[in-house]
């Protein structure tokens, strides 16, 4: 069987005799209860081994690794705002997101732990078998290095399903990107406390539910290729489904078909070549302590609106860790953000309404967004904003998926996101501004094989994307 129709087969598979989709939610809720977790905010004053460079202006840790908090001066002809200041994250450092799979009676299975990180919603989340930055696993913090680490640092070619470099949030850090790689395993690999394998299918049922699949495993899977695949001996229960017109079915053949689509795959890269030839992205450091309408106090850092998000210093103490105490600073988010698709039937196959997106700590000045993307300020005060009425408005038959996501727990401190796809009417016009576009899943998926086309949010909605 070929790779894309390993994949394929999992991703139709929700059966798995190890753990039942149902048993996997009630196991991490047990994971829940049996881990201590204490997370407290803390005065800066407060943090171990991290200190304000009064010289510089960032936040700073003593061994100069992890990541520093630094001030950013944006000057851009894109948008409302053509220039503002604000901090970020700059961590350069490119960490591993990393899936172990392997194949049992048949169907490809990948190897999930509950992991806790002190920014989650809800602490315990499924992580990639392995979620590492260069200065966790380069034992910086002097903790023990990571389960599994040796499978991802001696692979071979033939053992790699999947290798992407790929951005990480790009109005929080500067440039920032992580390894994001699938490999298969055919030996047998010992399965330590907290880790279990699951099919595709089951993680993309468990995306459905609030807060269960952590970014990481989202932004890990939406980069599985799946458009090639090729006679594929499907059950007869699933070959009899596919005749039926669902949702589901209906995203199935957007992912494979390479001729309906309103335009070409060169066209939309045009396009998006010549927006980031017209807008530009001039950013600039800056002292933390001199960045406008932003307050530095004892305890935060945040904008004089209380708009955007906070910098804080917090306290970690979790037990099952490989350091179990520590301190850092995390971003908290002053609202719950909202991402949104848009979907609709155009030349018989579904389309996605994307967006091209300019953000401060972009790779390539701009990213493919979704069509809705509000994370900072208050999008109830942004009701101009392109098509956000349309997604506000959307009726309970157009809303086909509707969850709230955790951003990344080990940099943000309980942030989550309402993720939706609406799928419009026939009637839902086909132009649209000029920073917009249509484009199938199946292009989608094309864009994925590259590194800095798709933003992070745009990567965890199609992780969301069910085909059973």
């Amino acid at each position: 069987m070929s790779l894309h129709n390993q994949f394929l087969s999992s991703l139709l598979t929700e059966f798995n005799p190890f753990i039942t989709t149902t048993q996997v939610i009630d196991w991490i809720k047990e994971r829940n209860d049996v881990i201590n977790v204490s997370v407290k905010k803390i005065p800066f004053s407060k943090l171990d081994k991290w200190s304000f460079d009064n010289e510089k202006g960032i936040i700073r840790h003593d061994s100069g690794k992890f990541f520093t908090i630094e001030g950013l001066h944006v000057k851009t002809n894109w948008g409302k705002v053509k220039e503002w200041d604000q901090p970020i994250i700059n961590q350069p450092e490119i960490g591993y997101l990393g899936i172990i799979t392997k194949e049992f009676n048949g169907i490809l299975y990948f190897l999930l732990q509950a992991k806790i990180e002190p920014g989650n919603v809800n602490n315990v989340q499924l992580s990639p078998t392995l979620q590492a930055t260069k200065s966790n696993y380069s034992q910086i913090h002097q903790g023990k290095k990571p389960l599994y680490l040796e499978y991802f640092q001696n692979v071979i070619n033939s053992q790699i399903l999947l290798d992407q470099l790929q951005s990480e949030q790009g109005a929080r850090f500067l440039k920032k990107r992580n390894r994001n790689i699938i490999i298969k395993i055919d030996d047998d690999i010992p399965v330590y406390d907290n880790f279990i394998w699951v099919t595709l299918g089951q993680i993309k049922k468990l995306i459905t539910h609030n807060n269960i699949v952590n970014m990481d495993t989202r932004t890990v899977i939406s980069g599985i290729p799946i458009d090639n695949c090729v006679n594929i001996n499907l059950p007869i229960y699933l070959q009899d489904k596919l005749l039926i017109n669902t949702f589901e079915n209906r995203m199935l053949m957007s992912a494979f078909d390479k001729n309906a689509s309103l335009r070409s795959f060169d066209e939309i890269l045009n396009w998006l070549t010549s927006l980031k030839c017209k807008y530009e992205l001039e950013i600039s450091t800056r002292s933390l302590f001199n960045l406008k309408d932003w307050t530095v106090t004892k305890d935060c850092i945040h904008h004089k609106n209380n708009t955007y998000f906070k910098v804080i210093a917090t306290e970690i103490k979790i037990s099952n860790r490989e350091v179990q105490s520590w301190t850092q600073l995390l971003i908290e988010p002053m609202q719950v953000g909202l991402i949104a698709f848009i979907v609709k039937i155009i030349n018989g196959i579904s389309h996605f309404l994307i967006q091209a997106k300019l953000e401060c700590g972009n790779f390539d000045i701009l990213e493919i967004a979704p069509t809705v993307q509000c994370l900072t300020g208050s999008y109830v005060d942004s009701i101009d904003l392109p098509f956000l009425k349309v997604v506000l408005n959307a009726n309970k038959n157009q809303i086909k998926f509707d969850t709230l996501q955790s951003e990344e727990g080990g940099r943000f401190y309980r942030e989550q996101n309402r993720n939706l796809v609406i799928e419009v009417d026939e009637d839902f016009p086909i132009k649209v501004p000029e920073n917009y576009n249509w484009v199938t899943l199946s292009q989608l998926n094309t864009f994925l094989k590259f590194n800095n086309y798709l933003n992070i949010q745009t990567r965890s909605l199609i992780s969301a994307i069910n085909f059973i």
